[in-house]
């Protein structure tokens, strides 16, 4: 009996494709990815009630893509459905197929594994509604591993490309808010691609506003990504990019993962756009339009993000963690008759309503060089929109290793015990906007920071982020921690105990 829920990777298809590296068994093989391209063929036909469908199909550069995007084609051509393999392409090029006049796709499927190593792809599926959500995939699945097909005639295979109409649109965003038909003349920036499917960003939206992109690094797609991990998160990336900017004296660098839904910056002075002060920036930005509107976030963003986001006007909405969970609260939110223009994850993953709630770094990029052109010509520049926001002296996370195969009940019996502990400590009180885990605020004397302990989802871990505003602040919340944590036998909080007793 087939059983592909080893590939289920919250609300996309994500497996090991290419052997060699040792422990790593192959399991995106041919077979599950034909099974996968079925099943996915009868959610669609199931879920539109449609006869006649139309799928759009795209990659990124990894070296296995150019075979998993052909063994997707061939079976939904085979399963009734008419085809479009649209080549080299970003993940929300693929979404925006579904959307844009001329195209107009019932659905689309975007080849990648996001950062994850070069030996690992996977599938991410869209409707005109938008990404697809876990149960759905989980409801995929389950007809990949039946024997049932669509009983529809089969289809052909066409080719096209989308590229330049994605970046034509993205292009013609800063043109109309500059009223220009180039108005990056006079500014240098640089992007770093890692070598993933970024480097149409720099060719074919900001060389044809005028922009000068000289000492840009890596936009030729190599799937081997022999440069760098294709990851904002990543330091060796950020890094990079950082480097780039300080040799160029360029006024923006531009830095993107390898399927282009996440995005991070370099302001000219070479200090890091991510994260926390990423979030702030595009929260500036938004509030001067939009003021009082909700900005969610997931669990770990600092307690300075919270108290700059009230100050310039706006609603800090804290949420779990996963890009999905963080969209679909704004959504909610928006449907409930709150406006929330904006669900962004520290990870980068950011998505406006403006822009159909897609997680889309190109798109957050835009909207900061939309915002330099206007500094440019206003007399400011990007540092001074998030000059009070008040970062953290000192972070750390730890992951820390549940030992048993039920793990949840068990991680679960954790955050309990020690939301009751915390009412105890002196120096300690409860987060009141907390939705994931247990969050606890410490005083001066106690850390003056706080920490938050939450339960994987899918993995049995327990990670454990903790944040300070003082030098030292982290090790004092560690120790406390570690006195009340460490009598759980099983979990693995060693690394915890030992940077704590150091």
């Amino acid at each position: 009996m087939k059983n592909y829920s080893g590939l289920r990777n919250e609300s996309d298809i994500r497996g090991i494709a290419i052997a060699g590296v040792p422990g790593q068994d192959v399991n995106l093989t041919e077979e599950a990815c034909r099974d996968i391209a079925r099943g996915f063929a009868l959610w669609l036909t199931g879920c539109t009630g449609k006869k006649e469908l139309r799928v759009a199909v795209g990659r990124d550069s990894r070296l296995s893509g150019e075979t998993l995007l052909g063994w997707m084609c061939d079976t939904l051509a085979k399963e009734g459905i008419e085809v479009t393999d649209m080549g080299m392409a970003s993940t929300p090029a693929m979404f925006m197929t579904t959307k844009t006049e001329g195209y107009m796709f019932d659905g689309s499927v975007m080849v990648t594994a996001s950062h994850l190593p070069y030996n690992r792809n996977g599938y991410k599926f869209f409707t005109p509604d938008g990404g697809v959500e876990a149960s759905d995939i989980k409801e995929m699945v389950a007809l990949a591993e039946s024997d049932r097909h669509t009983g529809l005639p089969e289809k052909e295979i066409k080719k096209d490309s989308f590229m330049d109409v994605y970046s034509k649109r993205l292009a013609d965003m800063i043109r109309r808010a500059a009223s220009s038909e180039r108005p990056l003349e006079g500014l240098r920036i640089v992007v770093d691609a890692g070598n993933g499917a970024g480097g149409f960003y720099a060719e074919k939206v900001l060389k044809p506003l005028g922009a000068n992109t000289d000492g840009s690094r890596y936009l030729d797609p190599d799937g081997r990504f022999p440069n760098h991990i294709p990851n904002p998160e990543n330091k060796e990336a950020m890094e990079s990019i950082t480097e780039a900017v300080r040799e160029t004296k360029a006024d923006l660098g531009i830095i993107f993962d390898t399927d282009v839904d996440r995005a991070g910056a370099v302001l000219s002075d070479g200090s890091e756009l991510n994260r926390n002060r990423l979030i702030a920036i595009l929260s500036a930005m938004l509030l001067r339009d939009h003021p009082g509107t909700a900005i969610v976030t997931d669990s770990v963003t600092s307690s300075g993000l919270a108290e700059f986001i009230k100050e310039k006007g706006g609603v800090h909405h804290r949420f779990k963690r996963g890009y999905r969970n963080v969209i679909n609260e704004s959504i909610r939110l928006n449907n409930e008759g709150v406006d929330s223009q904006l669900a962004i994850e520290t990870s980068g993953h950011g998505a406006f309503k403006e822009n159909y709630f897609l997680d889309d770094g190109a798109y957050i990029v835009t909207k900061l060089i939309i915002e330099l052109s206007r500094s440019k010509k206003l007399g400011y520049n990007l540092h001074s929109l998030i000059e009070t926001l008040r970062e953290p002296a000192e972070g750390k996370e730890f992951r820390m290793n549940l030992l048993l195969s039920d793990f949840k009940p068990y991680g679960q019996g954790i955050i309990d015990d020690l939301t009751e502990y915390a009412k105890t400590v002196p120096g300690w009180t409860l987060a009141p906007d907390n939705h994931e885990g247990v969050r606890i605020n410490a005083d001066k004397e106690h850390g003056n920071g706080w920490l938050l302990l939450r339960l994987s989802l899918h993995e049995p871990l327990m990670p454990l982020n903790i944040e300070s505003d003082d030098i030292g602040g982290v090790k004092i919340i560690a120790k406390e921690l570690s006195e009340f944590i460490e009598k759980y036998d099983k979990l693995d909080s060693s690394a915890l105990r030992d940077y704590a007793e150091k």
